[in-house]
């Protein structure tokens, strides 16, 4: 199935993807966040758009070349450089009111064997916002409100959402079925974790 972009006027659901980058090309990640363990010189991208699942999902945008993102940070004994790429998605994908921030690229190191894909999203994206379902909802504060809720087809939303995406309607099919999106679930758990740790130290 083609990825083409995804259109807020088709209906869909607006929530963040999940992407690995081999080759010169993307394509949808087969784990999640959580657990994935990027190895030296990975390339992992995040998408903010609206889809009806993984088969419509947009790619993530801009530079994608671990050699740029990671231009000037030398290879350590013990850890791995992930080349990160957060695209907040296009206005049309946007929830009412909220501009979408410019793509940005980020070099985060993690450690090596142990440290997930989430580890390195945490280090270079925060804030990082979930609901109580562990769903990710925003990256570095992305949207300020809304998780993973339906949209109508005139791009409006077409469920009333609490920003806990706590209803039915709310959760994109996909959660269940797809990993890449699915497991960003996992990637909130962790988050929620490390901050209960950070709080209690």
């Amino acid at each position: 199935m083609a990825y083409g972009p995804a259109r807020a006027d088709a209906g869909g659901y607006r929530y963040w993807s999940f992407w690995e980058r081999a080759d010169g090309a993307w394509s949808y990640a087969s784990q999640g966040p959580s657990t994935l363990r990027p190895s030296d010189g990975d390339v992992l991208g995040f998408r903010f758009g609206v889809s009806e699942d993984s088969g419509d999902a947009s790619k993530p945008r801009g530079a994608a070349d671990f050699a740029r993102v990671c231009a000037g940070e030398e290879r350590r004994s013990g850890s791995a450089r992930v080349a990160l790429v957060v695209d907040f998605g296009t206005a049309a994908d946007a929830p009412s009111g909220e501009r979408p921030p410019a793509p940005r690229t980020a070099c985060a190191r993690v450690d090596a064997g142990s440290g997930t894909a989430g580890d390195a999203l945490a280090a270079e994206a925060e804030p990082l916002r979930y609901n109580s379902d562990a769903l990710l909802c925003a990256i570095a504060g992305y949207p300020e409100s809304g998780c993973g809720e339906r949209t109508a087809a005139d791009g409006g939303t077409a469920e009333s959402d609490d920003g806990d995406g706590g209803d039915e309607g709310g959760v994109p099919p996909s959660l269940g079925a797809a990993a890449g999106v699915g497991a960003v679930l996992a990637l909130g758990a962790a988050a929620y974790r490390r901050t209960r740790r950070r709080r209690r130290g």
